[in-house]
């Protein structure tokens, strides 16, 4: 079995939400770790599992984050984690698979399809074996009880339940230290 991490400092984690219905508005969470065991090359049989920090949501905007971060969205006092686990991984092409999983968020926890681009394997320079991924899917908010919104005075709504999700992960593979027998 091959174990591989989330590189954290090359990757990302971002959503975007529709606001007043005419433009997205991007955020991202920083703080995140993810792993990835896998039997095989291709990760057809990968398990995968992945957490993010709610507290860790940043839209570049402090009044904003300081609204998803209490109780009308992520409510992180009480929510401190998303949390993903696979179900199932469809390997559609060499560089296409699709993966359904176990996501939650703020106690809700709903299957989740999601499309994977493989991006290739490479060796970085200090020798480190790396995958890169590219990564979309949709959710609605409602369906995690992320339930805020407002309507304009000509009767719009301010945000859109629909979140679009995209990220970019870079794996690195996790080598076990090599045992020594201590000589007699």
């Amino acid at each position: 079995m091959t174990h591989w991490k989330i590189d954290e400092s090359h990757s990302e984690i971002g959503f975007k939400v529709k606001h007043l219905m005419i433009t997205n508005v991007s955020g991202y969470f920083t703080q995140f770790s993810g792993s990835v065991r896998t039997d095989s090359e291709d990760f057809h049989d990968a398990s995968i599992t992945f957490e993010a920090a709610t507290d860790s949501i940043s839209t570049l905007n402090k009044q904003r984050d300081e609204h998803l971060k209490g109780s009308d969205f992520f409510d992180t006092a009480h929510y401190p984690k998303i949390t993903f686990v696979s179900k199932k991984i469809k390997k559609i092409t060499e560089e296409n698979y699709k993966v359904v999983g176990d996501l939650t968020i703020k106690g809700h926890t709903h299957a989740i399809e999601l499309e994977v681009v493989r991006s290739g394997v490479v060796t970085d320079p200090y020798g480190q074996e790396k995958e890169g991924f590219s990564i979309k899917g949709r959710l609605h908010r409602a369906d995690y009880g992320l339930r805020w919104n407002a309507a304009t005075e000509a009767g719009s709504i301010v945000l859109s339940d629909e979140v679009k999700l995209h990220m970019e992960i870079q794996l690195v593979k996790v080598t076990e230290p090599v045992l020594v027998a201590a000589a007699q």
